[in-house]
């Protein structure tokens, strides 16, 4: 019995510090909040919100992504222990003139976020069709089990800017 209250409570000052710790390290940057609105009202604790983020691809410059993901509220959300929902939204455009900083994998993740205690996380990840010149970004979620069905995906296209010549995104995969 001594045991099962040791784990216990192991387990939940482990949750409470992977709550602390926020956002996983291994985006660069944060993403900009640019706005939120309540979507479920909540008597004396956070309303459920979607909230919408900016994010500049790490490694692409003149590429930036905006994302939509719903936050929950109550309780749960006001302790930052609750298991957010699956569901995302995406759309990347070029917003300049676009440059490679350096090489890059299909499918590589550009960005992470813990969505709960335990487990899950929701993944922006980027490829290149190279027949097209277009840029891949796709958002899911994903869990030790088992995933989620839910994703978005979002292209951009690399266009010439201000006179100059276009890259290519072939030019750039790591084989």
């Amino acid at each position: 019995m001594r045991a099962l209250a040791a784990l216990c409570t192991t387990l939940i000052l482990f949750a409470f510090a992977a709550a602390a710790t926020g956002p996983a390290a291994a985006q660069e940057a944060e993403p900009e909040l640019i706005f939120k609105k309540s979507t479920v009202w909540k008597f004396l604790t956070p309303d459920h919100k979607l909230a919408t983020y900016a994010l500049d691809d790490p490694k692409i410059e003149g590429v930036a992504c905006h994302f939509t993901v719903p936050e929950k509220g109550g309780i749960s959300g006001m302790f930052g222990v609750a298991e957010e929902l699956s569901n995302a939204s995406l759309a990347c455009r070029q917003v300049g003139p676009v440059s490679f900083k350096e090489k890059f994998e299909q499918g590589e993740e550009m960005f992470r976020e813990r969505r709960s205690v335990f487990f899950k996380k929701m993944r922006i990840v980027r490829g290149c069709d190279a027949k097209r010149n277009v840029l891949v970004y796709l958002v899911y979620t994903d869990k030790l089990v088992e995933g989620s069905p839910e994703n978005s995906t979002s292209t951009v296209p690399i266009m010439p800017w201000a006179g100059a010549e276009a890259p290519r995104c072939a030019d750039f995969l790591e084989e």
